[in-house]
């Protein structure tokens, strides 16, 4: 897996003459700051006979130079946020790249000093590199000459700065290759392989459970949405489980389950309409969570113990798939009614959390998630920005809040939504024959609370209801829907993955 890696650039030179880039890209507000006076006065006098400049993404020609002038527009106003920056360098890399650049730098000059913008270096790289990445399949078809930027120079960053966004952007590269790969291509073996390939001789260990008696038995929820798929062996499901052991002294233990649907056709339930397509951008929890597992592995935090569930499975429809009304019962013990085959997530990540749950009781200040591309409420009600719902003790440790704090600071937004006890009144059940209901049978995007009542059905079957802030052990649990995040510009058949929350997660536990 190869990145347009980030390397220290030298400073602008009077001359631009610099050996270290062939591309300069300026990223800023206002070119006339410019502190290099003989560059400003290039731009400004050019500027003169040319109205884009300053007002959209320019390439120059200055003393021989590639100069490519990305405006981020207003910075002052109170809903501006560092995405200015972010969405500037998007547009700046590909006029570099289309010049013929294969070595640019970045340079922000005369950096806004409010503090919203702080990261703004770290993230125009990161911006750089959501525009460059092209689908691992188009790589293996056309060859890596697809990309051919394979380093960005950042001007005035130090090598501190280099190693994090380093182990980020590898994050993000790896959390997009599994999100946006086809489902074939992706089916859960090869998923399996790929994340065995990326951890190879990394300080994150990789335990792939691939027998389907073992997962009948263990994770009969997620046996339960896989089992149509178990007539195809290349759909065959896998648990992948990821862990990452500081050295030294740990004083906090991450615990992710991520939802790793490398196909949902919806099932019984099955999605019509044209709803289908884009669905092997299901697996888009997963992903994230591989991929801030691969930014802990290349960064290796100090402190921090991290250990990753990931339920890689394909909703199949079938002669054997699942329907409405069956009644299942869940490694907690929990008799689950089905309320529709759509609603396959939870059930996929409900056992893998029971069993993390186990696992919580003996770690040192855990902290759950479970990260999925879980609902189109989520969309809905959030537009681009992931949902946080958390239970008592997160809400008390304020987890979500730090977390969508940190993603505003680093072009990945958030909002902290309330899980209420109409969610919980929503999943009761309605006969003495079962004790939860997984879901109703309408779209999530049409029904009242849709992406708050499913954390409620998690916590009820991962065992978590018993551990809320009224317990002797109190457990903080997150879940973090990405559905309206995870791609760009909602287009789930299309658009590039976002790598959604890789940032948050590491700017937060990791920096």
């Amino acid at each position: 897996m190869a990145y347009p890696k980030a390397v220290l650039a030298q400073p602008v030179s009077a001359s631009l003459d610099c050996a270290s880039h062939d591309a300069l890209i300026i990223i800023s507000d206002d070119f006339s700051h410019i502190p290099n006076t003989p560059l400003r006065d290039a731009i400004l006098n050019q500027a003169q006979v040319d109205s884009r400049i300053g007002n959209q993404v320019t390439l120059l020609v200055i003393a021989g130079k590639r100069v490519v002038i990305a405006p981020t527009g207003p910075l002052n106003r109170d809903y501006d946020d560092v995405r200015r920056y972010f969405d500037a360098a998007k547009l700046a890399i590909n006029e570099a790249k289309a010049s013929g650049s294969v070595n640019p730098a970045i340079y922000l000059p005369a950096l806004n000093t409010d503090s919203r913008y702080q990261y703004a270096l770290e993230v125009a790289y990161l911006g750089a590199c959501q525009a460059l990445w092209q689908p691992l399949e188009a790589r293996e078809f056309h060859g890596h000459g697809i990309e051919p930027i394979t380093q960005i120079g950042l001007i005035d960053a130090n090598e501190q700065t280099i190693k994090a966004v380093n182990a980020l952007a590898a994050g993000q590269y790896a959390a997009r290759d599994l999100c946006g790969t086809e489902p074939e291509r992706m089916a859960p073996p090869r998923f399996a392989d790929y994340c065995s390939e990326l951890f190879n001789n990394s300080a994150v260990s990789v335990d792939v459970i691939d027998d389907l008696a073992a997962i009948d038995k263990h994770y009969p929820m997620l046996s339960t949405v896989a089992r149509a798929s178990y007539a195809v062996e290349r759909h065959h499901p896998r648990v992948v489980k990821l862990e990452y052991v500081p050295e030294g002294e740990v004083t906090r233990t991450l615990m992710f389950v991520g939802k790793g649907l490398v196909y949902d056709t919806g099932g019984a339930d099955l999605k019509v309409g044209g709803y289908m397509a884009g669905m092997s951008r299901d697996k888009g929890g997963a992903a994230s969570v591989a991929g801030f597992m691969k930014a802990v592995a290349d960064y290796q935090p100090k402190g921090v113990k991290v250990i990753a569930f990931l339920a890689v499975v394909r909703n199949s429809i079938g002669s054997d798939c699942f329907v409405p009304d069956e009644i299942i019962t869940s490694r907690e013990g929990v008799r689950v009614r089905i309320g529709n085959t759509d609603a396959e997530g939870r059930l996929a990540m409900g056992d893998l959390l029971s069993e993390m749950k186990d696992l919580a009781v003996n770690e040192i200040n855990p902290t759950l998630f479970t990260v999925a591309t879980l609902t189109g409420h989520a969309a809905r009600a959030m537009g681009p920005y992931g949902a946080y719902v958390e239970n008592g003790p997160a809400r008390s440790a304020n987890i979500s809040r730090q977390l969508a704090d940190c993603g505003d600071l680093w072009a990945d937004g958030a909002e902290v939504s309330r899980s209420r006890r109409e969610d919980y009144d929503f999943i009761k059940p309605r006969t003495l024959a079962d004790d939860v209901l997984s879901s109703n049978n309408a779209a999530s995007a049409v029904t009242a609370r849709g992406h708050q009542f499913p954390m409620a059905f998690l916590a009820v079957v991962g065992g978590l209801d018993k551990h809320g802030n009224e317990s002797t052990l109190p457990l903080p649990y997150v879940h973090m829907d990405i559905a309206g995040s995870g791609v760009e510009g909602g287009d789930w058949q299309h658009g590039k993955p976002t790598a959604a929350s890789v940032s948050s997660l590491f700017a937060r536990y990791c920096l």
